[in-house]
Formats: structure tokens, C-alpha cells, sequence
């Protein structure tokens, strides 16, 4: 028998990718693209029937850090997990490359302390077999992956590459420092890098508490660092910043200067922020709408739901991990050390300690040490990550007459020293989610900030393809939106702001990442932890229902939740165009 298709979808409601309704249609694919969408005669090698189900593009996530893993690991869990087939790595200015081999050790432990990724498990895990980032991307190159992989240059490494201990002291760039590193950029750019990552927050700190070497660095440093993109030819420009001006109009100016002088894009990290200086996020989309109505691309990129930490037994931080007590009996297996915490002469001796004079845990300071259970919840199973403000920790503890301690202490014992607490910082001010509901809906907001392969253990917002879909697609009892456009602002849309023109649409001559998805039974699992790091470390991960199969360049990767074994995932260099 003669077959005319590699694979052909069957029955699916196809949802294209563009924010169209979606249409009943069979999916042919052939050599790595898709060959056909509609009703046709021909045959594909292999079939899948989607009847009741939805057939959309892979999903694209522009920021993530799997710069590590994808050194040491083939699949790139738990984003693989959700549905996406695309990642952009590189973000928040930490990565490793360029590098100098004394260098080294302080990129680690930049990325420790940026991105929570254990020091021990990067030690071994990087075979450091690279200086130039090209170099860098030739290694990424060497092996195949279960998704697609886009690099982007750090500024934190580049800087260090070129200024040495100057960078780590945050002494200012000089002339010949900054022509090279727009030199470097250029270079990078043409060896297939997608952009430049910068950050500007105080909230980034190194391992040891050392801010980043980019923090203070000035203007004229990152204007020549944007015209190094503009020598190139392309490239966007990545910021994440605290916006602590007296207005956040200053900051935002300097980088509106950058993209105006280099005729570059940029996206910056925007969430609402928890305090007195909750309506910023207002004043950024304003500026971010002006510059787009005088034709400039400065587009913020929001996460769907409240950011925040998970605190568990078995995750690498908890309200009490500082503390003496219980930092000797932290080393005990969980059922062990959860018997132990029953104890009650324990349980005075930890409740009764400083659990933040010896935290080493920024996130603890940025949530208030005094006000933190005011924004704690149990997360519960299933996961509740909009939950109402009487579940807090704080509130139910003014309810039953104890301290928030009390009530997270017994928390966390419950279920067997299982279970989590979410902790938010960002989005969930007033106990609701009426920002992050204005920014999803906002046109010129980018759907993002899953920090797929950071934050190990006290993060799992990779799962954010999920979480858009079933949250605000489907379960949300008011400001629902329709799942064709949530598809399209993970497909489309962050395809073409990066330049990634072959994909994110089920269109014949694009590429073929293709998820099947039952809509009906999607739903996001309960976070676990497991050992499978370089040097034993642990992370979390949070797996999800209803992905009857991910398709990457044709091939099957996933079905029915499990890997196929299938890699086809490969580096991408540079922006791609669509096919004729």
C-alpha cells in the first residue's frame, strides 16, 4: 500500500493558531511540515484519531533556562509535559557563555542564586567544552531533544567575558569595553543567537547574595550592546527590571532609547506587584501602548496566574528550614523527620526559633517576613492557585486563635509531609486576579514567565500552557476567554515576536509541532519532587492529563502522557521563515 502522508490527524477540531474559531478538519503531515488541513483522499503511515478533541499547534515558551539542562538532558520536562515544543532560553542575563575557564565558577553561581538551580548539580552536569557562544550553540547543536531549543546571549556572562572582576565589582563599562561587547553581540547574533537578556532587579542576587554584574550597568553599555543586534541584523532585547525610579517612565525610557537607536524589539517581564507600588503595571502597559502607536515593539510579557513559591518537606525551602531545630533533623528521611515534627517538644523548639536570622532565601524578604502567611495558602489537590483570601494561612490562624507559624507548621505535616504551601509575591495583591485578567486581554501582552528549568525546587510555572487553557479556558467561573485566542497567544504570537516565522500555525508548509488535546479531561496534576539532577539533586515537577499526543518536526513525542522516545527537537539558529 502506497502511503501519501507520514501522519495524519483524523476528526480533531482544529484549532490553527491564529485566534480563528476553531473547524472540524484532518491534519496531514509529511517530511517534518504539514501537507494538509482540510478533507482530503490520501493516507498517512500512521493515523490518529482526535474525534471530540482539539488539534492545535505546539506551544512556543519564550522564557525559560533550560540552558543547563539542555546540556545534560534530551527531554526538556516538565515544559515537554504541557504541550510545548518550542523554548527561548537565555533570559534574565544569566547563562554560560561566552566564558573563560576561571570564570566559570561565578556564571554558576549566578545561576544558583538567579535561578535556583543547585550549584552541585551544574558542577557536574556542564561539560564546559565552549568559550565563544558560538561555540556554546555548537555543543547545544551536537544532540537532538524532545523540543526545539532558541538560545539567547546572556548579558551576565558577556560581561564578565569582557571586563573580568570589573563586572563582578559593577564598575562601569569603558569605551573599548563596550565596543566589545557589541563586537561579541554582533558575533553572537550571527552564530544563530535570538536576542540579548538583561536584568536590573535587586530581587537577582548570585549564590553568595552578591547582586548580578549587570544591575548597575549604564546606558551607553546596553546602547552598544543594541547596536551590536542591529549589526547583525536581528535579535530582540530582553529586560527584567524593579521599575523603582520615582516613575517607572525613567527606566522605561532608556530602553524605549534602545529599541528607537537600533531599530531592534524588546519584551520585558510585567506582574503586579504586591505593596505600595501595585498600579505600576498600569503605568508600563500605557508607555508599552505609546510606543506601539509610534510604531516601536516594546511588548511586556505576563504570566496567567499569581507568581509565586512552593514550601514543602520535600522541596528545598520551607518557613522553618532556617531554623536550628530543624535544620538538624533536615538531613532524616521524610516519614522520619515528619515523626519527629509531631513531637511536641520539637514542634515548640522549631516555633519558638528565628526562622529568618539564618535564611539565605531572598524570596522571604521580598514577601515580608512580618506579612508572608497573609499571602500563603495550602495548595491543596487538586492545585488551587487562585484561592480566596479566608484560606490564607494568616486568616485561618486569626480565626482559630494561633499564629501563622502554627497553622503552617501543621500544614505542612499533613498528608505525610507531602503536600505544599503557595506563597504569592506577585499578582495577587487584593486576593484576586483582576490585573492578571486585564493583562492576559491586554493586545500588545505576551503570555509568558514560566521559567521552565529555573526555580527547581519551589516553582513549576512550566505547566502555564496548561494552566491558561483549563483556568481561563474552561473552570474559571467569570472572564473566561475563548480558547482559540489563549492557543494563539502560545503559538503564534510569541512565534513571530521572536522570529520564528515556520511555526505556531496549522497551516500547510509550516512546520508540524501539533498537540492533540482532550479538552474535557486537561487538568494540571499535584507538584512532586524527584532526584534526577546531575550530583542527585532534586527538583519539582508537576505533570498534567488530557495530551493525547505532541507532535514535533512529524514525529510523535509524547502520547498519552508518556514519551514516545522520539527527539527531533533541534537547535534553532536564528529567525526562520515561513515555507512558500
Amino acid at each position: 500500500m502506497t502511503f501519501e502522508f507520514d501522519l495524519v490527524i483524523r476528526n480533531g477540531q482544529v484549532i490553527d493558531g491564529s485566534g480563528s474559531p476553531a473547524f472540524a478538519a484532518d491534519v496531514a503531515i509529511k517530511g517534518g511540515k504539514i501537507a494538509a488541513v482540510g478533507q482530503f483522499a490520501g493516507q498517512g503511515r500512521k493515523e490518529l484519531d482526535a474525534r471530540g478533541q482539539l488539534v492545535t499547534p505546539g506551544f512556543v515558551d519564550i522564557h525559560t533556562h533550560y540552558d543547563g539542562q539542555a546540556i545534560w538532558d534530551r527531554f526538556l520536562a516538565p515544559g515537554s509535559w504541557h504541550g510545548v515544543t518550542t523554548v527561548v532560553m537565555g533570559n534574565c542575563g544569566v547563562g554560560f557563555a561566552p566564558v573563560r575557564p576561571k570564570d566559570r565558577d561565578a556564571l554558576i553561581e549566578l545561576m544558583e542564586g538567579v535561578e535556583d538551580i543547585p550549584g552541585p548539580c551544574l558542577v557536574e552536569g556542564l561539560q564546559w567544552n565552549w568559550e565563544s557562544f558560538g561555540d556554546y550553540l555548537d555543543v547545544l547543536e551536537s544532540q537532538t531533544r524532545d523540543t526545539d531549543i532558541c538560545a539567547q546571549l546572556p548579558h551576565g556572562p558577556l560581561r564578565v567575558y569582557v571586563m573580568g572582576e570589573r563586572a563582578l565589582r559593577l564598575e562601569n563599562a569603558t569605551p573599548e569595553d563596550i565596543a566589545e561587547m557589541r563586537r561579541l553581540t554582533a558575533e553572537a547574533m550571527r552564530a544563530g543567537a535570538f536576542g540579548f537578556t538583561t536584568s536590573r532587579t535587586i530581587s537577582h542576587k548570585s549564590a553568595s547574595g552578591d547582586p548580578t554584574p549587570m544591575l548597575r550597568a549604564q546606558e551607553d553599555e546596553l546602547t552598544g550592546i543594541a547596536m551590536g543586534l542591529a549589526d547583525a541584523g536581528h535579535g530582540q532585547l530582553e529586560f527584567v527590571s524593579d521599575w523603582d525610579q520615582p516613575s517607572p517612565a525613567g527606566e522605561f525610557g532608556m530602553m524605549r532609547r534602545l529599541v528607537e537607536k537600533s531599530g531592534r524589539t524588546c519584551v520585558f517581564s510585567l506582574n503586579q506587584r504586591h505593596g505600595e507600588r501595585k498600579e505600576v503595571w498600569r503605568e508600563l502597559l500605557a508607555l508599552s501602548d505609546q510606543a506601539a502607536a509610534d510604531g516601536l515593539s516594546i511588548r511586556p510579557v505576563t504570566a496567567p496566574r499569581p507568581i509565586g513559591s512552593l514550601f514543602g518537606l520535600t522541596g528545598t525551602q520551607n518557613p522553618f528550614a532556617a531554623t536550628p531545630t530543624y535544620r538538624s533533623i533536615a538531613h532524616l528521611p521524610l516519614a522520619e523527620r515528619v515523626a519527629r515534627m509531631r513531637d511536641p517538644e520539637i514542634r515548640k523548639r522549631i516555633l519558638g526559633e528565628d526562622p529568618y536570622k539564618d535564611s539565605t532565601f531572598p524570596l522571604f524578604e521580598r514577601m515580608g517576613f512580618e506579612k508572608m502567611y497573609e499571602h500563603m495558602f495550602l495548595l491543596g489537590n487538586p492545585p488551587n492557585y487562585e484561592p480566596p483570601r479566608e484560606s490564607s494561612i494568616a486568616s485561618i490562624a486569626r480565626r482559630e486563635g494561633r499564629t501563622g507559624a502554627e497553622v503552617a507548621y501543621d500544614m505542612l505535616l499533613a498528608d505525610g509531609g507531602l503536600g505544599f504551601l503557595y506563597a504569592t509575591f506577585t499578582g495577587f495583591h487584593d486576593y484576586e486576579c483582576e490585573p492578571t485578567r486585564e493583562m492576559l486581554t491586554h493586545p500588545n501582552a505576551m503570555i509568558g514567565l514560566g521559567d521552565g528549568g529555573a526555580h527547581v525546587g519551589f516553582i513549576t510555572d512550566a505547566c502555564f500552557p496548561t494552566y491558561l487553557l483549563t483556568h481561563w479556558g474552561r473552570d474559571r467561573a467569570s472572564g473566561r476567554q475563548p480558547v482559540e485566542e489563549l492557543v494563539r497567544r502560545y503559538t503564534s504570537d510569541p512565534a513571530k515576536t521572536v522570529g520564528l516565522d515556520d511555526r505556531g500555525f496549522i497551516r500547510p508548509g509550516m512546520k508540524a509541532d501539533v498537540n492533540i488535546i482532550d479538552f474535557d479531561r486537561l487538568a494540571l496534576g499535584v507538584p512532586y519532587v524527584v532526584e534526577d539532577l546531575p550530583a542527585g539533586g532534586k527538583r519539582l515537577l508537576q505533570k498534567a492529563t488530557g495530551y493525547t499526543a505532541t507532535i514535533l518536526s512529524g514525529e510523535i513525542t509524547y502520547l498519552n502522557g508518556e514519551a514516545t522516545g522520539a527527539t527531533p527537537g533541534r537547535l534553532v539558529r536564528g529567525p526562520q521563515k515561513a515555507s512558500a
